[in-house]
């Protein structure tokens, strides 16, 4: 009996890509060993992608679809597809071509070598130069501020073995920063080096906001480095206030009559430490965010329809 690989492939808007992407990875799977189950989740589209999806489901019992009641987000929702999935391996890849289905036989190449985790990494790219760079910079400080070696350069494009999406789902995390996630699992990451072109078509969905989720996520959920950080400035803060207060003390009282006080250092010093207070308090607020999430227990989505399964 042939072993079943699920590809899972989130969507939201995607009508230009998604015919397209369902030709390759069965053009690339029928020339494989291996049989396969294709699961598309999506957000809820709202242009012809899911009119599509199920032209091509009616045709092709293969492509399994999930429609979510509402757009659940660029996180929750490709976990919960990976989730969904029945064969001895999963694969992780985008909709609109920037993980290229070329790459599903070399994932399933180094699953057969053994490997449990196969990430994609990006070794060049043609993404703008400036958000590339800016990314590095973020991505270096979200590895360094890690409790655990976080990999450089993925997208959480990948295979992933039927024992990991059983850990991943025995940990059942609300609100998961996927590549932290992985990183948590195992350390026994075999990575595959390639070019990442532009996406094919279509607008891409990552924006300012959605990357600095990523990010911010990344730190919260794998490092109390900041909360450290915010105590020792919190506390350096404390001193430098009870130091520059005698300081000003002790010179009025050496210079009652010709010192004068003046508002200008109690205005900056009081914005100065407001400041501090405000930005803590964000980080803070992220991490009390975050408990909140777990202590809710949403579940990852809702569905609205399945189809083929």
């Amino acid at each position: 009996m042939k072993k079943l690989i699920s590809i899972v492939t989130p969507t939201f808007n995607e009508e230009e890509n998604i015919e397209k992407l369902c030709k390759a990875v069965g053009s690339e799977m029928q020339n494989l060993e291996y049989d396969y189950e294709h699961i598309v989740i999506d957000n809820n589209s709202t242009d012809k992608t899911i009119e599509i999806l199920k032209k091509i489901a009616s045709q092709d019992k293969k492509l399994k679809l999930i429609i979510n009641s509402r757009n659940f987000g660029h996180i929750k929702s490709p976990i919960y597809g990976l989730l969904q999935s029945s064969g001895d391996a999963a694969i992780l890849m985008s909709a609109d071509f920037q993980d290229p289905p070329e790459l599903l036989s070399q994932y399933i190449n180094e699953w057969k070598n053994g490997s449990k985790v196969v990430l994609a990494q990006k070794d060049t790219s043609d993404e703008n130069i400036v958000k590339h760079f800016f990314k590095q910079i973020f991505y270096k400080l979200i590895r360094s501020l890690s409790e655990i070696p976080l990999v450089m350069n993925t997208t959480g494009a990948g295979l992933f073995d039927k024992k990991i999406i059983d850990h991943i789902r025995e940990i059942n995390d609300p609100y998961p920063y996927f590549r932290g996630l992985i990183s948590e699992i195992t350390s026994d990451i075999k990575l595959l080096k390639f070019h990442q072109p532009t996406r094919a078509k279509g607008k891409t969905k990552n924006n300012f906001y959605t990357l600095y989720d990523i990010g911010i996520l990344g730190i919260i959920k794998h490092s109390k480095i900041p909360l450290r950080i915010m105590t020792f400035v919190g506390f350096c803060t404390s001193l430098f206030s009870i130091g520059v207060a005698i300081f000003y003390l002790i010179k009025k009282f050496l210079f009652w009559e010709s010192f004068d006080l003046g508002l200008a250092p109690l205005i900056i010093g009081l914005f100065g430490i407001a400041s501090i207070q405000i930005f803590l308090l964000g980080f803070i607020g992220e991490y009390v965010m975050n408990i909140l999430l777990h202590a809710r227990k949403l579940p990852l989505v809702i569905e609205k329809e399945r189809i083929n399964f």
